[in-house]
């Protein structure tokens, strides 16, 4: 079965298509097209090898665009073929029974007239207006649909396709989709790469999806780890842990804090990742530098989709970051967050000003994008009036509101927020889908918190997830 990211490389003109591929490989690309359209015959046949060479170590297929004769040479598996190429029976000599033939399609009668012709999958295109085609044709939806009830092969949807086109595409019918500038032109392949394959594991059975949390314990079971992994599992996936501190605490305060060791960390992360793996990352307290260092490490290694809670001071207000370990956050980690959540005071320390105004959060949200993160959400719980969060997805910001709960119990409504972030990511939403899914789970868990302890009491994880998933099913 066809299916996941399929890549499609470009002309190769910064001459470094193969580091580019592996890395899309790396972060879960499972079809490669070469597209060789300005290389010499010989410069054509090297690089296809090495290509071929990087599908076989990553368990991934590699699929030659028009060229047939070099698919038998070098042992590829498969062909794809435009409507103006050979036959399809044609090139089925070529090539041989056991290899793929693919043919891009625009309409129903060409995808129909392909299944027919035996071709083993169609492409359908161009979904969306893509820059990469100025010829291209704009099929739409509406057209994938029809070609998804007509054929009974794989479907792999092509053109202007981002994350949340990907969304819809994969929702309407989509076995593949098919990405170039996306995942090619982007300064880092292998994470662009990771965001568009997690949206095929919504068709995965639950637990669905794997998630690390990095961070501090709660004796109290209220926030850090302890609150992750209710988020993670409650909410349908896979949840593994590494400590990075111990902490003696209740809902009065922080009594004590034992530094876990660095090289312990890592350990702790090469156990997970080296054996069970993960699909996304969440970091909490990190309290001091060379755990930042590490984790931002592995998170790079492994190119994981990773929401960075730069968590700074706790709840009852003892101080878990000292300067050098937000030197390290802001030289290591931010530039390796995929997305950044602090609350206004973190966003203050991050980026030294001031950001008390919905006016001077966008500000600050743009400044945290120029520190390099990858996206930022920054929530708005320290503003008057409606809880007012601002989301940053490259260029575009997506404000956020929810009405003022008003109770004390708030305690791991940080940790849970960005667990639930890197939950629904894993489960394969969309950022945007992903982080309005979690801020009307944690309004949930806040609204339905119950007094526990003395001070600021834990919110209610089991019964927010309990009315999330109600609300689901009645959508």
């Amino acid at each position: 079965m066809l299916s996941g990211l399929y890549l499609i490389t470009d002309d190769n003109r910064d001459g470094n298509l193969l580091s580019r591929v592996q890395d899309a490989l790396r972060g879960g690309a499972r079809v490669v097209q070469y597209r060789a359209k300005h290389q010499s015959p010989a410069e054509r046949m090297a690089t296809a090898e090495l290509l071929h060479a990087a599908c076989r170590a990553a368990g991934a297929k590699f699929i030659i665009n028009d060229l047939p004769e070099m698919v038998r040479e070098i042992d590829a598996d498969g062909v794809h073929l435009g409507q103006d190429d050979m036959s399809i029976s044609e090139a089925r000599q070529i090539v041989g029974r056991d290899k793929l033939i693919g043919i891009s399609t625009h309409s129903v009668d060409e995808a129909l007239k392909a299944e027919s012709h035996g071709a083993d999958y169609v492409a359908l295109g161009s979904v969306f207006a893509t820059d990469t085609k100025d010829d291209a044709n704009v099929v739409g939806l509406d057209t994938l649909s029809k070609v998804r009830r007509a054929v009974r092969i794989p479907l792999v949807a092509i053109g202007g396709i981002d994350p949340a086109g990907a969304d819809l595409a994969i929702e309407t019918g989509a076995d593949a989709i098919a990405v170039i500038s996306g995942v090619m032109n982007d300064s880092n392949p292998a994470i662009a790469a990771r965001e568009y394959s997690l949206l095929f594991n919504r068709h995965r059975d639950l637990p669905r999806g794997r998630v690390m949390t990095i961070a501090g314990s709660d004796s109290g079971g209220g926030a850090g780890i302890q609150a992750d992994l209710k988020t993670i599992t409650l909410l349908g996936s896979y949840g593994s842990s590494v400590l990075t501190a111990l902490t003696a605490q209740n809902t009065l305060g922080v009594d004590a804090i034992e530094p876990v060791q660095s090289g312990f960390v890592s350990a702790q992360i090469d156990a997970v990742l080296s054996d069970i793996g993960a699909d996304t990352v969440k970091t909490g307290m990190l309290n001091w530098g060379g755990i930042i260092v590490r984790v931002a490490r592995a998170i790079e290694q492994h190119a994981l989709l990773s929401v960075v809670d730069p968590v700074m001071v706790a709840k009852g207000g003892a101080k878990l970051l000292d300067k050098e370990a937000i030197d390290s956050l802001l030289a290591h980690l931010i530039p390796r967050a995929f997305l950044l959540t602090p609350n206004l005071p973190e966003a203050e320390t991050l980026t030294g000003m001031p950001v008390e105004t919905e006016a001077e959060m966008e500000q600050a949200g743009r400044s945290l994008l120029e520190l390099g993160a990858r996206n930022v959400l920054l929530k708005g719980g320290h503003l008057q009036g409606a809880a007012v969060d601002l989301l940053f997805i490259g260029d575009q910001m997506h404000r956020l509101e929810a009405p003022r709960i008003d109770t004390r119990n708030t305690h791991g409504t940080g940790c849970t927020y960005s667990a639930a972030i890197a939950t629904f990511l894993a489960q394969g939403y969309p950022l945007l889908k992903a982080v309005e899914r979690s801020k009307q789970f944690i309004n949930l868990a806040i609204e339905n918190a119950v007094d526990c302890g003395a001070g600021h009491g834990p919110v209610n994880h089991l019964r927010a997830a309990q009315l999330l998933d109600q609300e689901k099913d009645a959508d």
